[in-house]
């Protein structure tokens, strides 16, 4: 993220106060923010602003963006960053383009023979290197609960995967982290699920099956899960989790335990 105490970040900061009423009222559409300490709480709304400040949020028809609306998203985006200090990690856009629905986006494949597929692809969301992130509004609001989905960490996450170039399931991994470990786990949990699908295509799978797609879609999806329904990542793929977690710095599980226990 940005170092919170640089001169541009205070300044910024201090000429974007954020009415106490106007953050409560977005905390309160933000299960998943449920538990954060006070400090935790403080920090993430100075990043919200300065995310604010440094990406354009560009709403095409059928979007209304106020304030709130605003920070409601921008919260959602630096939550996977608030353990991970002051590296700019969303870098490489500027942009965030709306949708007021899902949208139609070209899609091209290479199959192992070598035969190229074309086709149209209703999506609500993209992330595409060094291009902006594209969100369908609809999915922006059913974001924020423990509901094992937020498209908004989703696609974010996708720029994480592309910090070391193309997308491929693999983020830069911390210097505590092992990449060896990293890769080990997450490609039995990929492979795991691809079994699974392979052996029925409609077998309901302990997590979305998209995440059966490619590494990056795994990456993705399980972060979001991460995130938004710890508790059924955790049973499903216990060292997918732990490599979340050390990755993301966080963990959501026992904020959601506290939560789901009354403390």
């Amino acid at each position: 993220m940005w170092s919170l105490g640089g001169w541009f970040k205070r300044r910024t900061l201090a000429r974007n106060p954020i009415d106490p009423d106007l953050w409560d009222r977005v905390r309160q559409r933000l299960p998943i923010l449920d538990g954060l300490t006070a400090e935790e709480d403080r920090y993430l709304l100075d990043s919200c602003v300065l995310f604010l400040h440094a990406k354009h949020l560009t709403a095409l028809e059928g979007v209304e963006l106020d304030d709130e609306s605003r920070l409601f998203l921008a919260a959602q985006a630096q939550l996977p960053l608030l353990a991970l200090g002051d590296l700019n990690w969303y870098q490489g856009f500027h942009e965030i383009v709306l949708y007021g629905d899902d949208f139609i986006s070209p899609q091209r494949h290479r199959d192992a023979s070598g035969i190229e597929h074309e086709w149209d692809g209703e999506h609500s969301g993209e992330a595409w290197s060094q291009g902006p992130v594209i969100l369908a509004w609809p999915g922006v609001l059913s974001s924020g609960g423990w509901e094992a989905y937020n498209l908004v960490i989703h696609e974010l996450a996708h720029k994480l995967d592309m910090l070391n170039g193309d997308a491929n399931g693999h983020p830069p991994l911390h210097n505590d982290m092992r990449v060896a470990d990293w890769a080990r786990v997450m490609q039995a949990a990929f492979d795991d699920m691809n079994r699974q699908l392979d052996a029925n295509p409609d077998t309901e799978t302990a997590i979305d099956p998209y995440a059966a797609e490619n590494p990056a879609e795994f990456f993705a999806v399980t972060s979001e899960y991460f995130f938004s329904a710890p508790d059924l990542l955790v049973e499903a793929y216990p060292e997918v989790y732990a490599q979340l977690k050390a990755f993301y710095r966080q963990d959501p599980l026992v904020r959601l335990m506290a939560l789901s226990a009354g403390t």
